[in-house]
């Protein structure tokens, strides 16, 4: 099977990504709050910035795009029916499903990311107002957020809000039914979750090791939903440690991924405010077999008590204002090529900085993709790219990279 992730670090082999299109154009300054935005974003901009950050992945792996593997699964009549079928619960409508079951693979497809624009009556025509029949689909990019693979299996994200609850449908489709994505099946199908206040989101889900987990309870993950899917690891998985962070409910973090991420097998970059001193957050952990969470004194004496012990880098340096500005861009959510090995976008200085002080080379992506500069297999470095529109959308390279395969990287 080719899914495979049991950890943060281990050398990328698969990911499944998203190429930001004009399904952003539906962010508006007066409909951003709807989608989930700050900010709006140019679409051609974000594009090229991602085409870039592909290309340095496809330098370590073999990228898998949603839009592709989509059109082939959608080609399967039970895939199809499932995905227009679950679809039209999220957004019940008889016409437009009528619609969705004759339309070619590719029509399809594009319709699902893109939206379907609502046909405008007198009064909408007069006031020049068009809403969505089906909402378009602008935070896709973020594959992480949705998909999650632990070990051999998946986990299909509860989104918090519901304008990304079609998001769950498609990559669920594609976990189920794409044989390039072949599984040991799917842990926990969020897609179908009904309960109030259960919600867990992949940029709160860290798989560490092989039997150890990192969740944040974030603004967008839930008590309920974490207990639930820790005890489903327990079950199902050689998962036998949980740590929880339990996090501020503020916007400057939304997940777990904005302020912390392992970046080599004792390194992590962390927003330090958060981890270390007196406003630390609290942590937890839950051992297998035991009833009751342990709270311990802070995060890396949690690491430790699992015998994985890491070092902080910190996120903008020393000077709080700083640490503040980089954070809010995005300068903890780094993605691993391999252990020690990582992509980050260019603007975070300061961050970067604290990075040649751990020892890792910074080195631009347009230097490395054109052979200018060259990695040693065991080199610590940091490839750079420019992403100051992507940055706009509240996420880094780890919120728009979802691992289907890693190498161990304790083997």
């Amino acid at each position: 099977m080719p899914v495979h992730v049991s950890s943060e670090i281990g050398r990328l082999r698969e990911v499944l990504v998203h190429t930001p299109g004009p399904e952003l154009l539906a962010v508006t300054p007066s409909t951003r709050e709807d989608y989930l935005y700050d900010d709006i974003i140019d679409v051609d901009t974000a594009r090229k910035e991602h085409r870039r950050f592909v290309a340095i992945l496809e330098r370590f792996a073999k990228v898998h795009y949603v839009t592709d593997l989509l059109a082939q699964v959608v080609g399967n009549r039970e895939a199809r029916d499932l995905l227009c079928r679950e679809t039209m619960d999220v957004v019940p409508s008889e016409p437009l499903a009528r619609e969705l079951t004759e339309l070619p693979d590719a029509a399809l497809v594009k319709l699902l990311i893109e939206g379907r624009e609502e046909e405008p009556g007198p009064l909408a025509r007069t006031l020049n107002e068009r809403g969505y029949a089906l909402p378009p689909l602008p935070n896709l990019f973020f594959t992480r957020d949705v998909a999650m693979a632990i070990i051999d299996h998946v986990m299909i994200g509860s989104m918090r809000y519901g304008i990304r609850w079609s998001e769950e449908l498609i990559l669920k489709s594609l976990f189920l039914y794409h044989p390039l994505l072949a599984n040991a099946g799917i842990l926990y199908d969020g897609s179908l979750e009904r309960r109030l206040n259960h919600t867990l989101e992949g940029g709160d889900v860290h798989p560490l090791r092989r039997d150890t987990i990192l969740i944040g309870f974030s603004e967008r993950s839930s008590p309920g939903a974490i207990d639930h899917i820790a005890t489903l690891l327990f079950q199902t998985t050689t998962i036998t440690n949980v740590l929880v962070v339990v996090m501020p409910s503020e916007n400057t973090a939304i997940h777990l991924d904005m302020i912390f991420t392992q970046v080599d097998r004792e390194l992590c970059v962390v927003y330090p405010p958060h981890f270390v001193g007196p406003e630390r957050l609290p942590i937890l952990h839950w051992r297998k077999g035991q009833t009751q969470m342990k709270e311990m004194p802070n995060l890396f004496a949690a690491l430790r008590a699992c015998d994985l012990p890491m070092e902080p880098i910190f996120c903008g340096g020393d000077r709080r204002i700083v640490q503040e500005r980089e954070q809010w861009a995005s300068a903890c959510n780094f993605a691993a090529m391999r252990p020690g090995l990582l992509t980050s976008y260019a603007r975070n200085e300061a961050t970067l900085r604290e990075m040649e002080k751990a020892g890792f080379r910074i080195v631009p992506s347009v230097d490395f993709l054109e052979g200018d500069q060259r990695i040693g297999d065991e080199e610590r470095a940091v490839l750079t790219f420019e992403g100051s529109e992507l940055v706009r959308g509240g996420g880094g390279p780890r919120c728009m990279t979802c691992p289907v395969t890693r190498d161990d990287p304790w083997d």
